[in-house]
């Protein structure tokens, strides 16, 4: 009876966590990241960034988290801001950015800073092009 309860009281120590801890699956947070480029080293990000980019359907839904400049631009024929995040590759000569939509738009006013966002990767068309964009993304502390 005693080897009994010793096993049972294991496998409860062992499963508890393995349980007990839950999140919500739709809101993207640090610890949840599927893509983190932060990590990478700079050829292997713009790699990545390059593969996003061109088969963007391989991402779509994923919670990416990126790191790189910032900046804003504004299409005066049709009103719209756009925000991006550039990353650039280990030598500094070629940059791809990755447009990104705040959820509470609460934007950086200086387009020479360097952001750290976090976000889900979908797809939009507009005047028959495909673009990416992170939504529901949130800025973190660098």
């Amino acid at each position: 009876m005693k080897k009994i309860k010793a096993l049972t009281l294991s496998i409860l120590l062992f499963a508890l966590p393995l349980i007990a801890c839950g999140n919500n699956p739709t809101a993207p947070s640090a610890s949840s990241v599927d893509v983190d480029l932060t990590a990478l080293t700079s050829t292997m990000v713009y790699s990545e960034v390059f593969q996003m980019m061109y088969h963007p359907q391989d991402y779509v839904g994923k919670t990416i988290k990126m790191q790189g400049l910032y900046d804003h631009y504004h299409d005066d024929a049709s009103g719209k801001d756009y925000y991006s995040c550039i990353i650039q590759d280990a030598t500094a000569c070629c940059a791809q950015g990755i447009e990104f939509q705040l959820s509470d738009s609460n934007y950086p006013e200086d387009t020479t800073d360097s952001v750290t966002v976090l976000g889900t990767f979908k797809t939009y068309e507009e005047n028959g092009t495909t673009y990416c964009t992170l939504t529901d993304a949130e800025l973190l502390d660098s």
